[in-house]
């Protein structure tokens, strides 16, 4: 079993910088793909970005293309997402996932509420 834990989280003005990280309670971190999705209140959870095993491949969301930026540093068991340029519409609460490429979600952290004001 994977523990995820989320911080970073808070309340930002549009066009600051927030980021969150998310630390893996066991070793086998280094051996999943992971992930960032985010539930914005009435929607559905979405994949914000993911992050191959090396770091050798990332995938985002066309929402923040060239805004956020997803990176792991295996050896402290550590994913980052790294939030610029913040809009009202990335208002969510961010979860951290863990799994393979094509379901980056097999394990969940509790989330972190990111809130962004205009």
């Amino acid at each position: 079993q994977v523990q995820l834990v989320e911080s970073g989280g808070g309340l930002v003005q549009a066009g600051g910088s927030l980021r969150l990280s998310c630390a893996a309670s066991r070793n086998i971190f280094r051996n999943y793909v992971m992930g960032w999705y985010r539930q914005a209140p009435g929607n559905e959870r979405e994949l914000v970005a993911k992050i191959s095993t090396s770091s050798g491949t990332t995938n985002y969301a066309d929402s923040v293309k060239g805004r956020f930026t997803i990176s792991r540093d295996n050896a402290k068991n550590t994913v980052y997402l790294q939030m610029n340029s913040l809009k009202p519409e990335d208002t969510a609460v961010y979860y951290c996932t863990a799994g393979n490429w094509l379901l980056p979600n097999a394990y969940w952290g509790q989330g972190t509420q990111v809130t962004v004001s205009s």
